[in-house]
């Protein structure tokens, strides 16, 4: 078989056409592997435009917390706590051993740390970008 190599003219395009068949040797290798998607919305009251929230996959009994964003002018109010207070409820509901999710250096590390993640890899590199860190939380 003779093949070739291009650059997609249309990155976003070729996601699911790469992605088919890793899924499909995931599922033949260990069940499910497409997860189930979680969200939580920060609004204003009366509007629907999205300032902030948190999106997560579950897959395989862990909990993949993929983005934690509050309004910058409402950080510090406790909007981030109950994010992730309501995603491990969900995790937890879900049957999930463990959350997990990546910060970098210039993120928020401390604030999972205080939500009892802790380190379990790390990826170094040129500052401010780096280190990235990979966190855990197990649950009960």
């Amino acid at each position: 078989m003779k093949l070739s190599i291009h650059r997609a003219a249309a990155p976003d395009d070729a996601y699911m056409p790469i992605w088919a068949p890793l899924l499909a040797f995931n599922q033949q290798a260990v069940g499910d592997a497409e997860g189930q998607a979680f969200a939580l919305t920060i609004t204003s009251p009366g509007d629907d435009e999205i300032l902030g929230g948190l999106w997560a996959l579950s897959l395989w009994g862990s909990f993949y917390i993929g983005l934690v964003v509050t309004p910058e002018g409402a950080r510090g109010q406790g909007l981030g706590t109950q994010l992730m207070a309501q995603a491990e409820t969900e995790a937890i509901a879900r049957g999930c051993r463990s959350m997990w999710l990546d910060t970098y250096a210039f993120q928020a590390r401390t604030f999972y740390e205080r939500l009892g993640f802790g380190v379990f890899g790390q990826i170094d590199g040129p500052p401010p970008m780096f280190p990235r860190y990979f966190m855990q939380k197990l649950l009960a």
